[in-house]
């Protein structure tokens, strides 16, 4: 279908473009943009008042299938992808089985392909059955579809076993995900401080993010491997990233809408809600993060999308499943950050669209110099948006089969800006506002 996206604000803050413009649609891709000419659509979007963006691409979200069908399934997760204006997302190999073999990549993929809602890129496990014993066959993996490798939350407590997966993957070129968390430093349920001391609840040192931190950016330095650090939460950790970088190392980083927004103070009265990993940390860490982001520091915004059953959390703060419910939300809290800080629209939506295609790189293929941005014979990955609308989360009307989220306005009051009327994902529709 040919379609023509009318009088909408064009942002691409890969371009730098902030215009009034219309968008051509056809076989795909955008045909043209600007003054369109006499194109022939076969549909047209009148976007007047409405801000034409490129599709958000979400580094971090677990759909939960296979194996753990009872709090996600791909067809509500996709579809909750698309309604938050998510058409490429990375998802994390910690499903049941795990995805070590290349047959499960492949199944994944196909059928995420099938469904038409947004462009899945698996994450494959960087040990078996992220046990952190004996490395996976990255090669057969990379081939199968995966973008890098992740132990997810599940540290790798032997060390050698981390280098030498870090020396295959260096010689290879493959990208390591890790998110820097020490295995025996991180085993409470809150951050380590004042809150978790009043409540009882067994605390999380920010050193058991630092300590981590160290020791992979130690093998950084060895091995040259690329490694991506995952969701950081606190301000020491910034700090070291931001050295890091500074000295040249081959590393990006990126935090979760949870740890940018709240802090270990919304737990309240034990809301198993704000039961996340990482977990919720001080006021500072989180103006930290906040002021990383916007310097570049930290590259990317991330949902950290973790659909969590209700009998799941339904239990004691402490015994409650961590995660939270986040693609339908990355659009509205990127732009409250943007608001907060004072940033462009542009600047808003930088780490939810640009930034997190140059995390990914080389491994998304040809899709590496069009997706996250809008340009003439780019994929035609769109959202539109109306930045004046405002929204209360009720967790009942979310798309997700998960309907726990720490910002539902029962229990923050908070109001969110921005709401998605229309997705595109290779030309087609996936999704429209009623």
């Amino acid at each position: 279908m040919k379609i023509l996206i009318r009088n909408g604000r064009v942002v691409d803050p890969a371009t730098g473009r902030d215009e009034t413009a219309d968008v051509a649609i056809a076989s795909g891709r955008i045909v043209g943009l600007g003054a369109v000419g006499d194109f022939q659509a076969d549909r047209t979007i009148d976007a007047s008042g409405l801000v034409v963006a490129p599709g958000l691409v979400d580094l971090a979200a677990r759909l939960r299938e296979p194996g753990q069908e009872h709090e996600g399934m791909l067809e509500s997760e996709l579809a909750a992808a698309a309604a938050g204006g998510v058409t490429s997302l990375v998802c994390l190999p910690d499903t049941d089985p795990v995805l070590d073999e290349p047959g499960l990549v492949e199944m994944l993929k196909f059928r995420a392909r099938k469904l038409s809602r947004c462009r899945l890129f698996p994450l494959g496990a960087l040990t078996r059955r992220l046990e952190g014993t004996t490395l996976v066959e990255m090669a057969e993996l990379t081939e199968a579809g995966c973008v890098g490798f992740s132990q997810v939350d599940v540290a790798i407590q032997d060390t050698q076993v981390l280098l030498r997966a870090m020396q295959y993957a260096a010689t290879f070129g493959y990208a390591v995900w890790l998110r820097p968390q020490d295995g025996w430093l991180g085993k409470g349920v809150a951050a380590s401080g004042a809150v978790a001391t009043r409540m009882g609840l067994s605390g999380v040192p920010v050193a058991a993010e630092t300590v981590a931190l160290q020791t992979i950016l130690e093998l950084v330095r060895v091995t040259g491997c690329r490694v991506h650090l995952c969701r950081l939460s606190s301000a020491a950790g910034v700090r070291l990233v931001r050295a890091a970088k500074a000295e040249g190392l081959p590393v990006t980083a990126d935090v979760s809408i949870n740890s940018l927004h709240l802090t270990d103070v919304d737990i309240g009265f034990f809301n198993a809600d704000m039961r996340l990993t990482p977990p919720l940390r001080q006021g500072a860490d989180r103006d930290a993060l906040r002021a990383a982001l916007a310097d570049g520091t930290i590259d990317a915004l991330v949902s950290d999308h973790n659909p969590v059953a209700e009998d799941m959390k339904n239990l004691p703060f402490g015994e409650a499943e961590p995660g939270a419910t986040g693609l339908e939300l990355l659009l509205s809290l990127a732009l409250r950050w943007g608001r907060d800080h004072g940033l462009t629209l542009s600047q808003a939506l930088a780490p939810v669209t640009q930034a997190p295609v140059r995390v990914l790189g080389e491994a998304v293929g040809s899709l590496a110099s069009s997706a996250g941005r809008l340009v003439e014979g780019g994929v035609a990955d769109v959202c539109v948006f109306d930045p004046e609308a405002e929204w209360q989360v009720a967790p009942a009307a979310l798309a997700s089969q998960g309907k726990h989220t720490p910002f539902a306005f029962a229990s923050t009051g908070m109001a969110l800006p921005g709401r998605v009327r229309a997705t595109l994902v290779a030309g087609t529709v996936a999704y429209e506002a009623a």
